[in-house]
């Protein structure tokens, strides 16, 4: 059985970065006010270490800021406090984040010296006018000559796309998601832009000059894209900011789609277009019909406040039910109608018929 993977975050806000973002706001989006020192380093590790349990994958993860755009001393230093407990079979991996203009050949030896395994790039979009607009500094040349890189010297790479950034629409957003997918990065984030207190974009949205997405279409444009990855074999390991104190509304989020659990809304809505497309083909209406999953993936199948099930209730006129069986991945799915069984893979069923 796969190990459960945890991870320790370490949050290095704007150290290393050389540009003002207008969407960016670090000490809020990480909640980090803290400074950096050794002794945070290593408490932090040793804190969660005590309530992990010991067969579990462990990563330490730098996130936060442009790692490798940080002085030299300052990644040795957290890196070689990382590798002690690597070496010492503590944690299983070290993981950072950057930006793809702080990637070269010499910064990769580093980190190769410090046995880093994960590198994320933020990338945001692939549309230069999106990037000029967002104060970003980096072109999608930049990314491609930072991926090609990386490929070199055999990382697992990470890319991380946001949606609804200045200039962005749809077209540009799947765009960006069709070029990602020719840079064949091991799995992507994907960020709906949100309007955070003390960024330029919350001046420009004030001003009526930004405009963020709406929760639904955020929701669609993540959708469509997380069908274009999953088609493609890269995997989405995360869907919208992570709920901190401070990143919730009536704190730092002045507007935009924000939803605590995104990634479920969107991988719902995947689902809800399968279950129309299987009632569709088999012509299934005014019967009863049970589906069954296991329990991590249940309420994703209901859907928010039961959803995906009123819906179909309603427009087939059937009675739906659902059951746990645990015995099922993740991935599967049985749909019984009058005792016929199907038997449906999330993943086969998206890159079959979307």
């Amino acid at each position: 059985m796969k190990k459960k993977m945890y991870i320790i975050p370490l949050f290095i806000p704007h150290l290393g970065c050389p540009f003002k973002c207008v969407f960016c706001n670090q000490n809020s989006i990480t909640g980090q006010q803290q400074e950096i020192t050794e002794e945070y380093v290593r408490q932090t590790i040793e804190t969660h270490l005590k309530t992990l349990p010991r067969d579990a994958e462990i990563e330490v993860s730098f996130f936060g800021g442009s790692f490798t755009g940080i002085p030299q001393d300052m990644q040795n230093l957290y890196l070689g406090i990382a590798k002690e407990y690597l070496d010492k079979g503590k944690i299983d991996a070290i993981r950072l984040s950057t930006r793809p203009d702080y990637i070269d050949t010499e910064i990769l030896q580093n980190l190769k010296r410090y046995e880093v395994s994960i590198i994320e790039l933020g990338v945001q979009s692939m549309d230069e006018e999106v990037l000029l607009k967002s104060r970003r500094g980096h072109t999608s040349e930049d990314v491609v000559k930072a991926v090609n890189l990386i490929r070199q010297y055999d990382f697992k790479l990470g890319l991380q796309i946001m949606i609804g950034l200045p200039g962005d629409n749809l077209e540009k957003s799947l765009n960006t998601a069709y070029k990602i997918v020719e840079l064949k990065p091991d799995f992507v984030r994907i960020y709906p832009t949100l309007v955070i207190k003390n960024t330029y974009l919350e001046r420009m949205y004030k001003k009526g000059r930004f405009f963020p997405l709406t929760l639904q279409e955020a929701v669609e444009i993540s959708k469509k894209m997380y069908i274009i990855f999953i088609k493609n074999n890269i995997d989405v390991i995360r869907i919208g900011l992570q709920t901190t104190e401070n990143i919730n509304y009536n704190k730092d989020i002045v507007a935009g789609p924000f939803h605590p659990a995104m990634g479920q809304l969107v991988e719902s809505s995947v689902i809800l277009d399968i279950l129309l497309k299987v009632f569709e083909d088999k012509n299934i209406r005014d019967t009863n019909v049970t589906i069954f999953s296991n329990e991590r993936r249940i309420s994703t199948i209901i859907g928010q406040k039961k959803f995906n099930k009123l819906f179909l209730e309603k427009k087939y006129n059937v009675k739906m039910e659902f059951t746990i069986l645990n015995s099922l991945t993740d991935d599967k799915v049985v749909v019984c109608i009058d005792k016929k069984i199907m038997r449906i893979s999330i993943t086969d069923f998206i890159k079959n018929n979307f």
